[in-house]
C-alpha cells in the first residue's frame, strides 16, 4: 500500500509506537495518535510528523470504554478525513500473583489489549470500506505466538495476547472480501521495560539466538511489511530474535 495521503490511527503511540508512527509519517501518512491521560513525549512525535507536511491528531482516549474507542475513530475521520489504517498498540503490561488477582485485574488486563482492539477495529472498519479497502495490524507478544506461558503473574495479558491471535485470524476472514487485511506482531526482546535492571537485559540478550535485543526498528519494519502486502492475512508475525525456538 503506498502510504502518501494515508490515514493511520495508532493507539499506544508511545515507546515502539513513536518510532512506527514516524516512519509511517516519513512514508507519507498523516497520523492520529491516541493517549489515555496527557500527551507527553506524543508531541514531539507530532512535531516531527508535522515538519515533514504531515496532519498529526493528538486525541485523548480510554479505550477500556466502548464509546471511547468509537470517538477516537470519528475524530481520526475528522481530523482526517478518511481512515485506511488502524494500528492497535495499545496494551497494558503489569504483574499480579495469581492469588491476589480478582475479577476487576482479569477485566482490566484483557480489556485494553484484546477487547479495545475488537472494538476500534469494529468502528473502522466502515470507514475502510469507504475507501475501499484498509490494514488493520494488532500487536500480540511472542509468549503466547508460540504457546509458552512462561512468566509467572501475567495471566491476564498471557491470556489477552493469545486473544488478540485468535481476532486477528477471525477478523481477516470476516473482512477479506473488503480488501480489509488483518495481522498481526507478536514483539520478543524489542525493548525493555523500564523497571528491568542492567543484569536481566543482559541476560535476556544472552539467552535469545540472535544474542541481543532488536530494537524499535524491528517492530517497525514488520509493521511496513504487512501493510505494504496485499496477500497476507490472518497472520501473526514473530519479532522475537528467535526465541520461540528455545
Amino acid at each position: 500500500m503506498d502510504l502518501t495521503n494515508r490515514a493511520v490511527l495508532i493507539t499506544g503511540g508511545r515507546r515502539i509506537g513513536r518510532a512506527v508512527a514516524e516512519e509511517l509519517a516519513r512514508r507519507g501518512a498523516h497520523l492520529c495518535l491516541s493517549h489515555r491521560r496527557t500527551p507527553g513525549d506524543l508531541e514531539r512525535t507530532a512535531e516531527t510528523a508535522r515538519a515533514m507536511g504531515r496532519t498529526v491528531i493528538l486525541a485523548r482516549a480510554d479505550l477500556a470504554d466502548e464509546t471511547e474507542c468509537s470517538r477516537l475513530v470519528e475524530e481520526t475521520v475528522r481530523g482526517l478525513g478518511r481512515l485506511d489504517i488502524l494500528i492497535h498498540m495499545a496494551s497494558l503490561y503489569e504483574s499480579k500473583p495469581f492469588d491476589e488477582m480478582n475479577g476487576h485485574d482479569w477485566d482490566r488486563g484483557l480489556a485494553v489489549d484484546a477487547r479495545a482492539a475488537f472494538l476500534c477495529a469494529r468502528a473502522a472498519v466502515p470507514h475502510m470500506r469507504a475507501v475501499g479497502g484498509g490494514r488493520i495490524v494488532l500487536l500480540s507478544d511472542w509468549l503466547p505466538a508460540s504457546g509458552r506461558p512462561r512468566y509467572r503473574g501475567y495471566l491476564s495479558y498471557y491470556v489477552a495476547k493469545a486473544a488478540v491471535i485468535g481476532l486477528t485470524e477471525a477478523l481477516a476472514l470476516e473482512l477479506a472480501a473488503d480488501n480489509i487485511l488483518v495481522n498481526a506482531v507478536a514483539p520478543g526482546p524489542i525493548r525493555p521495560p523500564d523497571t528491568v535492571d542492567a543484569d536481566e537485559i543482559e541476560k535476556v540478550g544472552k539467552v535469545t539466538p540472535l544474542g541481543h535485543w532488536g530494537g524499535d526498528q524491528e517492530v517497525v519494519k514488520a509493521v511496513v511489511a504487512l501493510i505494504d502486502a496485499d496477500f497476507v492475512t490472518g497472520e501473526t508475525i514473530r519479532v522475537d530474535g528467535g526465541r520461540h525456538l528455545q
